[in-house]
């Protein structure tokens, strides 16, 4: 995953080359996301194979996502239905749109920030979710065993963190934290709002 400028045509040949376990990934993060979602944000559409994934997982969910490539959200709208989905150029870094949202998800994107502004993002994210909403974050992250290390990281764009650090972050964020699954050098996070009294 060492290139910031992909190809929108070639990108999911590229993850599955470079993420073995990519589809599991994505399976494991829609997963932990729950059900009946009517209002998900998600961070770094990409070419929209989460957010497919997601609006079929909740089938009367609008989503709002944000990349920061216009190429690639170009590649999204071709495949997400536009009734649904409003997708915007934004970085993580930027202000997110406003909530609340019932889910929160991403994949494959937080791991380009580094710890302060991973923490910074969790509590940006707290912030947007509803009560009893949940954040779905499945991410490349620094195992316990470096043997586990199987997903090519180029040491500057990419800044992957370990799941102590962001279940802590979570925590901080004022977020119920847990794994949900892990394998490898690939994990899904949750985090989860108060739920209302």
């Amino acid at each position: 995953m060492a290139q910031f400028h992909w190809d929108p045509d070639s990108y999911l040949a590229l993850m599955r080359d470079e993420v073995p376990a990519y589809d599991r990934l994505q399976e494991e993060t829609v997963a932990a996301s729950g059900t009946g979602a009517r209002r998900v944000l998600e961070l770094g559409t990409g070419t929209g194979e989460t957010a497919r994934r997601v609006l079929e997982q909740h089938p009367d969910a609008e989503l709002v996502g944000i990349d920061a490539s216009s190429r690639m959200l170009d590649q999204a709208r071709t495949v997400l239905p536009a009734e649904r989905v409003e997708l915007r150029v934004a970085r993580l870094e930027d202000p997110l749109p406003d909530g609340p949202f019932d889910v929160v998800v991403s994949v494959l994107a937080v791991h380009h920030l580094d710890g302060a502004a991973k923490a910074d993002l969790f509590a940006r994210i707290a912030a947007v979710l509803g009560p009893g909403g949940l954040l779905a974050l499945g991410d490349v992250v620094v195992p316990e065993d470096a043997a586990d290390i199987v997903t090519p990281i180029d040491g500057d764009y990419d800044k992957p963190s370990t799941v102590a650090d962001q279940l802590a972050w979570l925590e901080q964020a004022g977020l119920r934290p847990r794994l949900a699954w892990s394998h490898r050098d690939l994990a899904v996070m949750v985090g989860e709002a108060e739920a209302p009294a």
